[in-house]
């Protein structure tokens, strides 16, 4: 991979409390080992052999872009499994033929999500659910949906390797208008947690860092942020 090229970045606003909004596109997403397999099942649709498929990994993996990318091809809607309860299927899902339940491993109203499936097979659409466990896992009581969701697509998106992580690095950087010099990637990816959610949360910290000092996001400030975070 090409390193980036060093740019000087002092920013002139006072850091505030505001969600970045990262690049969701396909192009944005980086295929690696760990997400290679449900990657090619979002580049698959429609062609799937079942109604649904689930992507299940760790916070911040990617489960939410690869979800993303997909309801945009598809015209889906999307909601949170919270959402789920006490809703009315039928308003819910409205004429879609697609739908995307994100954390459908935490709260879910699993009468609805039973429907919801069998809605979308009768109109030969298609569910997509994001997770932390695999459904095999889920605590789900009605045997109906339990058995739906056993002949499901399933994907694991595990931990990054190195590569995957300096990608990523760099992403995440750039989400943010930052372009970190080699050396600052460097730094980071043999002391870093290896998990996606360990190395956003850093990645906010240190444009926190700067922003409140009006600084360039340079080697020392880069060392600082993580010497705290130990």
């Amino acid at each position: 991979m090409t390193a980036p090229t060093v740019e000087t970045l002092i920013p002139q606003q006072l850091p505030l409390a505001l969600e970045m909004r990262p690049a969701l596109a396909r192009a944005d997403f980086m295929v690696a080992n760990c997400n290679r397999e449900a990657v090619t099942w979002i580049d698959r649709w429609p062609e799937w052999p079942v109604p649904a498929l689930c992507l299940y990994g760790p916070a911040g993996s990617g489960k939410s872009h690869l979800a993303e990318v997909w309801r945009a091809r598809s015209g889906a809607s999307s909601v949170a499994g919270s959402d789920l309860i006490g809703a009315d299927p039928d308003r819910l899902l409205g004429d879609d033929t697609g739908l995307v339940i994100e954390d459908a491993d935490m709260a879910i109203d699993e009468t609805v999500c039973f429907h919801l499936y069998n809605m979308l097979k009768e109109r030969n659409g298609h569910l997509l659910l994001t997770a932390q466990q695999p459904p095999s896992r889920w605590k789900v009581r009605l045997a109906d949906l339990r058995s739906r969701l056993g002949a499901a697509l399933v994907c694991e998106i595990s931990p990054p390797d190195d590569d995957l992580l300096v990608g990523l690095l760099i992403k995440l950087f750039a989400d943010r208008q930052i372009a970190p010099s080699p050396q600052i990637v460097a730094y980071i990816v043999p002391r870093i947690e290896r998990s996606f959610a360990a190395l956003t949360q850093l990645v906010a910290a240190i444009d926190r860092r700067a922003l409140a000092e009006k600084r360039a996001v340079t080697l020392p400030l880069v060392r600082s942020v993580m010497e705290e975070k130990q």
